[in-house]
């Protein structure tokens, strides 16, 4: 491509400097960062991205675990994004997935990007899209996002996957409720982890009563249950290759329907509204900055010499 810096090139050959250093540049909002992103883009389109969603607890990074494994056992390069909880000190990734996912460290098949999230609400750093991006552009087959765990507001990995793996354990009452709430109409694959707990059987019977009770009501689309017990990573009996059967039929559904290039257009327009958003909040965070600071505004408000809607207003006018 003309134009095409330097890092951009060794970033489509591949180089894991080149993509880590990128996507750190990236997350810190560098123009010349975001000027090379906008060349790879023409060279995405190739991965597979999915999404492991759910609450606290289910085994989320166990799965992913598991899954890296399986695709690596096809031979197929696989990218991990894990979005952690912030700092409250640093403001960084506090996990520690690639210490969770230590066995993978020395493939140099497999990438694992940790990214925080920053105070989003849906649990999704405003860098996920892009480092998923930037994997893509590498070569990697396969890119997994894992998120926190947050509740309703994990559709937000939906926007960013072409299929959604939703986690859920058996004897977890809360956690079918979540699901209840909302987690389920992400979901284009349910996972019943721990399978080896009991009470298994009844939460997949759970969730087929609720999918059921959706379809009744002009339900999305079909939803495959599988069991696993990622713990006990690939052996037989673990329902990783349930799993990846369930991943493989939906992506070969996507293809021969209509609903995946109505998803493709989500994605982009989802993509396209997240970019907005953060271009407005850091002009905004700019326009604050004129008004003296957060600080600034604050005592003001406290004080009642300002209320806090004009304050809100002479921030957005600065945008």
């Amino acid at each position: 491509m003309s134009g095409e810096s330097d890092r951009t090139a060794r970033v489509l050959a591949g180089d894991v400097r080149a993509g880590a250093r990128l996507m750190r540049d990236l997350d810190d909002r560098r123009p010349d960062a975001m000027a090379e992103l906008k060349q790879l883009y023409a060279h995405t389109g190739r991965a597979a991205v999915i999404g492991i969603t759910g609450n606290p607890g289910v085994g989320k990074s166990t799965v992913v675990d598991g899954l890296i494994g399986a695709y690596r056992k096809q031979g197929l390069k696989v990218g991990v994004v894990a979005v952690d909880p912030t700092s409250p000190f640093t403001g960084g990734a506090i996990l520690g997935d690639r210490i969770r996912m230590q066995q993978h460290a020395l493939d140099d098949g497999v990438f694992i990007r940790s990214l925080a999230t920053r105070g989003q609400l849906g649990g999704m750093s405003r860098s996920t899209f892009d480092v998923a991006l930037v994997l893509d552009a590498m070569g990697y087959d396969i890119v997994l996002i894992e998120t926190v765990g947050v509740g309703q507001d994990e559709i937000d990995v939906m926007r960013a996957a072409h299929t959604t793996v939703v986690i859920t354990v058996p004897g977890l009452g809360d956690d079918i409720q979540a699901i209840k709430a909302g987690i389920l109409e992400v979901a284009d694959v349910l996972a019943v982890n721990k399978a080896d707990r009991e009470g298994a059987d009844r939460a997949v019977r759970d969730l087929l009563h609720m999918l059921d009770l959706r379809d009744a009501e002009g339900g999305r689309r079909d939803v495959e249950i599988v069991k696993t017990i990622a713990a006990w990573g690939l052996r037989e009996g673990s329902g990783m290759d349930d799993l990846l059967a369930a991943i493989a039929a939906h992506r070969e559904r996507l293809a021969s329907d209509p609903e995946g290039q109505s998803r493709a257009e989500a994605r982009a327009a989802a993509h396209v509204i997240e970019l907005v958003k953060g271009l407005l909040a850091d002009r905004a965070a700019r326009g604050l900055e004129q008004l003296g600071g957060m600080g600034e505004v604050a005592r003001s408000v406290a004080t009642r010499a300002l209320d806090p809607y004009t304050a809100a207003e002479e921030i957005a006018a600065k945008v």
